[in-house]
C-alpha cells in the first residue's frame, strides 16, 4: 500500500531577500536548471536588460545595482521558482500557495495561474515599473518584544502615528505590510521623515529598506493605472494549486474568476495593505500542513512566519521558543545559509 503524502504549503518571498550573501543562488543551487534559466535569460535580453545570469555571477554584488526594482525582483523570481522545481513531489502533496508583497506574483507562477514565463513577464514589468516611477518608500518596526510576544498597545501607537501624520499634513504615511511581529509603513518622503522622527529607536529600528517604493499604497495609484494598460489578463488561469492572498481570500482551481483574479493583483494588491500575517493564518488553518516550506532566495521571511503562527495560535505555540522547536519540523526555509 502506498504511503500517503504529506500535506504541504508554500510560502513565496518579497523584496529584499537577495542580498550579498546571495549572490551566485542561481548558479550554485540550481546548476541543474539551465534550461530554465535560458529561457529567462532571452527574455530579459530582448528588453534590453542584464540578464539573470550575469547578475548573479558575472557582475560583482552591489546594493546599487542588485537591489533595483528591475534587477531584485526578476532575480528572487527565479531563485523562488527554481527552489519551488526542487520540492519533492513524490513525498509532498502541496494543497496551497501564498506569499508576502511581490511574493504575491510568485504565487501565481508556482500555483500555475501564470506560466513561468508569463509570471517573469509580470514581475519583471513590475519590478521596472516600481523602479522607473519610484514613489515613496517603506520604513520597517517590529511591534512584538524579543520573546515575539504580542505588544498590542505598541501596535495601536505605531499604527496611530502613521495616520497622525497623514491627518496634519505632514506628509503620507500608510500600512504597507502586516508581516508578522513587523509592521512595514510604506510613505512619500515627508511621510518617511516624520516616522523616523515620531517612531520609538533602537540599534536597527525603524529600518528603512533601501531601493523599496511605497508598495501597497494609495502611492502606488499612478504605477497601478500605467499597469493595467501594459499587463492584460488573457496570461491569467485558475491557478492548480489553491492560492492565498494579501487579504486572505483563496482562490481556487474550481471557481476563480480569472479576470476578478487580474483585478485583484493590479488593483487592490497594488495600492491597499499586504496583510501577510492573515495569509499565512488563512492557510495553515484551511489547508493544515504538516510541512511549510519557504522559498529562498535568503531567510529574511523565517521571522515573519514563525511570528505569524504564534499570532495565529497554530498549534498551540504561543513563544519564540516553542515555534523554533515546532520549526525543527515543520518550517523548511529552502533558502537558508545556514
Amino acid at each position: 500500500m502506498p504511503t500517503a503524502k504529506e500535506r504541504a504549503v508554500v510560502i513565496c518571498p518579497g523584496r529584499g531577500t537577495y542580498n550579498a550573501t546571495e549572490w551566485g543562488y542561481l548558479g550554485n543551487r540550481h546548476s541543474d536548471k539551465a534550461d530554465l534559466f535560458r529561457t529567462f535569460d532571452d527574455y530579459r535580453r530582448n528588453q534590453g536588460q542584464p540578464t539573470l545570469t550575469e547578475l548573479d555571477s558575472e557582475l560583482p554584488y552591489s546594493l546599487k545595482t542588485h537591489s533595483r526594482g528591475d534587477h531584485a525582483s526578476p532575480l528572487i523570481y527565479a531563485c523562488a521558482y527554481a527552489d519551488f522545481l526542487d520540492i519533492d513531489r513524490e513525498r509532498y502533496d502541496i494543497v496551497a500557495v501564498t506569499g508576502n508583497s511581490m511574493g504575491w506574483y510568485i504565487g501565481l507562477a508556482v500555483a500555475g495561474a501564470l506560466s513561468s514565463t508569463d509570471g517573469m513577464h509580470l514581475v519583471n514589468t513590475m519590478g521596472s515599473l516600481m523602479h522607473e516611477h519610484r514613489i515613496g518608500g517603506q520604513l520597517l518596526i517590529p511591534w512584538v518584544d524579543d520573546n515575539w510576544q504580542p505588544d498590542w498597545e505598541k501596535r495601536r501607537t505605531y499604527l496611530k502615528l502613521a495616520e497622525d501624520i497623514t491627518a496634519s499634513r505632514q506628509g503620507l504615511a500608510y500600512l504597507s505590510i502586516d508581516l508578522g511581529g513587523m509592521l512595514v509603513f510604506g510613505a512619500d518622503r515627508p511621510g518617511i521623515t516624520a516616522l523616523e522622527k515620531a517612531l520609538p529607536k533602537s540599534d536597527r529600528f525603524p529600518m528603512r529598506l533601501h531601493n523599496h517604493a511605497a508598495f501597497h499604497t494609495p502611492l502606488q495609484q499612478p504605477v497601478r493605472d500605467i499597469a493595467r494598460q501594459t499587463l492584460g489578463p488573457e496570461p491569467f488561469q485558475r491557478p492548480v494549486i489553491p492560492l492565498v492572498d494579501g487579504r486572505g481570500h483563496i482562490w481556487t482551481p474550481w471557481s476563480t474568476d480569472t479576470e476578478a483574479l487580474w483585478d485583484y493583483t493590479l488593483g487592490h494588491q497594488l495600492t491597499e495593505p499586504y496583510d501577510f500575517t492573515r495569509a499565512v493564518d488563512v492557510t495553515v488553518k484551511e489547508f493544515a500542513p504538516d510541512a511549510v516550506f519557504v522559498l529562498g532566495p535568503g531567510n529574511t521571511l523565517f521571522g515573519a512566519v514563525a511570528q505569524s503562527l504564534i499570532l495565529s495560535g497554530w498549534d498551540g505555540v504561543e513563544t519564540k521558543g516553542q515555534v523554533k522547536q515546532l520549526a525543527n519540523r515543520l518550517i523548511h526555509s529552502l533558502g537558508s545559509t545556514r
